[in-house]
């Protein structure tokens, strides 16, 4: 588990094949330090398993699913990495729970830079039908709160903090990013259509006693 709270930027120095998957060789600085065998980090979103460590370096093995459903598999060498550690149980949670599963890709349709600096994205509905406005996002791993939603497309609101300490910054139309929405909003959704697999209204909600 992961908060989006994004603890530092990484460079790719290698890929190669291994197995059915690559292997990724990431210089991941000072966190190098807390991170063995086994740990989890979250890269650029998706949730990785670290292979070996040495100095500054770790190494993810990335399987044939995790290259095809994200980003990753677009990476070449040089390429920079949103690095987050797995939160610790009793830690601050300073962005929201993320899982590091990826629920599919958006794709920048333009950037505002009037006043505040807003992207939108194009996604599809299987993705913005899971978001709400003013709730929760992790796009490329990074904890936002959503401008707006509307069907197929859906907008962020990007702070000089943000854009100065991730990959978001350099973002430019046309880029593809890796999405998690909201995992309390998934759940709530999944129960609703349970309750009522024809269709939830306003006036189901009503007869519930929600509304």
């Amino acid at each position: 588990m992961f908060t989006g709270i994004i603890e530092q930027t990484g460079e790719v120095l290698s890929i190669r094949s291994a197995g059915g998957g690559r292997r990724l060789t990431v210089e991941v600085g000072p966190l190098a330090a807390g991170l063995g065998p086994g740990a989890s980090v979250a890269v650029s979103g998706a949730c990785l398993t670290v292979s070996s460590v040495e100095g500054t370096r770790a190494e993810f093995d990335v399987v044939a699913e995790t290259l095809r459903r994200t980003t990753l598999g677009e990476l070449r060498a040089g390429a920079k990495v949103n690095l987050e550690r797995s939160l610790r149980l009793g830690g601050r949670l300073d962005g929201h729970l993320v899982q590091g599963h990826v629920d599919g890709l958006a794709k920048v349709r333009d950037i505002d830079t009037a006043g505040q600096w807003l992207v939108r994205f194009a996604a599809g509905g299987e993705l913005t039908d899971q978001m709400v406005a003013k709730g929760s996002v992790a796009v490329d791993g990074v904890s936002l709160t959503l401008v707006e939603v509307a069907d197929g497309a859906f907008s962020v609101a990007l702070i000089p903090e943000t854009r100065r300490r991730t990959t978001l910054g350099a973002l430019r139309v046309g880029a593809r990013a890796n999405v998690e929405t909201d995992i309390i909003g998934k759940y709530v959704r999944k129960c609703a259509e349970a309750a009522a697999p024809e269709g939830l209204t306003m006036a189901k909600l009503r007869e519930a006693g929600y509304v």
